[in-house]
């Protein structure tokens, strides 16, 4: 079904500043690019996040009924420990640290950001490339921004002029930066340096005898900036000019202010119709760090080992709690926040398991017509989340009240209620039915509290043999138990 037709959808451009109709290069296409990982850490919950959000958006453009292309990358190679083009290669660091080939690093890496994904029930996207298997695209678009004046090499290595660009177009009309105060802000460049300018950027960079990740060029042994790589895979796959690009708050400058000036550079066109942004997510109210320790990873939610929530949440009900802000909104993650989601959850999924048996009758006191095209028009508004939410909950007050044979409902309405409400939760929110799931993980945790209550009070009476025997049996069946200061804990293993 073509909705798209009947459902106009409103997307914040972050290059204009403005909400602006969509209308894709394309009749009933999307193209839409979004900067994956760098794969040399397990992957953050805040990463997690921007993917859930244009995860979403992919789920939604899908039901509207377009035919999308979504491509999101694997970044292997060529991102440095900093924006100033200086540092180690993030991948070749982490494999010298634990003396592996650093395509070991890799794949150890985008198999735990594939199953972190998986658990989140994101779907996968129609293409996801490597940088490492672009790196022919990435020096013919060297080559391109070359002749055209807007690069020069130095030492084996080349740099986007971002001084020339800048005087016949517009570098930092994304992040609404202007070059002049960007200069007026930076120190000078020491006889060290091979830049003509601070702001300039590597498109290639020499490798060094000791650097691991090397690949041959026109201009020497190196490997390609970090930028480079979105610009070939995203033309390659979307074509010059495409929809959608996608990413984190933070890729914004440099990032995709650089992919812009490359890809002016080499074509001459515009690449992006539509840019799109996701916030950030903090911790207790401060930003996620794992050198303050105000970190954790997804598994760690998952499995209670953690010392900052007070229980283990499925990814379902985390996924609900993400879907509950708009991408465009900072989120805090905290064990209330994420205790209230879980209690809005399974209100939700005990709604839609109760639909299926609610009786019907001559009437409706529920209109559900416009209560459907309100949760489009929340959607269609930005992909408003936290509105269409609101809508869902208010179906979920019209559910119980009919249960509860205070209000009637028609057997069509019914019928439409029930493929809409699913269709917004399931396919478009992506939020699974995992509440059974989420009861069981409660039973245990309530079983677990009265053995290690009987344990406790057994070694108290100095009756090792029982306490041994609690210990010892459930070690057998997979949950350690695990004797601290603030009491005894337990992990499955």
């Amino acid at each position: 079904m073509q909705l798209y037709k009947d459902q106009p959808l409103r997307i914040h451009n972050s290059l204009t500043g403005k909400k602006e109709l969509f209308e894709p290069i394309n009749e009933g296409y999307v193209g839409m690019y979004v900067c994956g990982p760098t794969v040399y850490s397990n992957v953050h919950l805040g990463n997690c996040r921007t993917f859930m959000s244009f995860d979403m958006i992919f789920r939604y453009f899908r039901h509207l009924g377009y035919k999308v292309r979504y491509v999101r990358n694997i970044t292997d190679a060529g991102h440095l420990e900093n924006d100033a083009d200086e540092g180690e290669d993030k991948i070749a660091k982490k494999a010298k640290l634990e003396q592996i080939e650093p395509m070991e690093v890799v794949q150890r890496y985008t198999v735990d950001f594939h199953n972190t994904l998986q658990q989140f029930n994101l779907l996968p996207p129609s293409i996801e490339p490597t940088a490492t298997g672009h790196i022919i695209e990435q020096i013919e678009i060297i080559k391109e921004i070359l002749e055209k004046g807007y690069a020069y090499e130095a030492n084996g290595s080349v740099y986007f002029d971002v001084v020339k660009f800048n005087k016949d177009h517009e570098y930092g009309k994304l992040s609404g930066r202007k070059l002049e105060d960007m200069i007026a802000n930076t120190r000078e460049l020491t006889a060290q340096d091979e830049k003509r300018n601070p702001q300039d950027f590597a498109l290639w960079k020499k490798a060094e005898p000791q650097h691991i990740m090397r690949w041959p060029s026109p201009w020497g042994d190196g490997f390609p900036g970090w930028h480079l790589e979105c610009t070939a895979m995203s033309t390659k796959y979307l074509g010059e000019t495409f929809d959608i690009h996608g990413g984190g708050m933070d890729l914004k400058f440099p990032h995709h202010e650089c992919e812009i000036a490359q890809a002016e550079a080499s074509t001459g066109k515009s690449p992006v119709k539509y840019w799109m942004h996701a916030n950030m997510l903090t911790l207790n109210g401060k930003k996620m760090s794992k050198s303050t320790g105000n970190n954790i990873y997804p598994s760690e939610i998952f499995s209670g080992e953690n010392t900052i929530l007070s229980k283990i949440y499925s990814p379902a009900v985390v996924r609900f709690f993400m879907m509950q802000a708009h991408y465009t909104s900072i989120l805090d993650l905290s064990d209330e926040a994420l205790q209230a989601s879980e209690k809005g959850y399974n209100r939700l999924m005990e709604a839609i398991g109760n639909l299926e048996n609610l009786k019907t009758g001559a009437t409706s006191d529920f209109d559900v017509e416009v209560w459907k095209q309100k949760c489009y028009d929340a959607m269609n508004d930005d992909f408003n989340t936290p509105i269409l939410i609101a809508h869902l909950f208010d179906a979920v007050k019209h559910i119980n009240l009919i249960k509860e044979d205070q209000e009637t409902i028609t057997e069509g309405d019914k019928v439409l209620l029930e493929t809409t409400l699913k269709a917004f939760v399931h396919d478009v929110l992506g939020v699974e039915n995992q509440a059974l799931a989420q009861d069981d993980s409660n039973a245990l945790t309530g079983v677990m509290d009265l053995l290690i209550q009987i344990r406790n009070q057994a070694r108290a009476n100095k009756d090792f043999a029982t306490s041994d025997k609690i210990r010892d049996e459930l070690g057998a069946l997979g949950i350690q138990l695990k004797d601290g200061k603030d009491g005894t804990t337990f992990t499955l293993n």
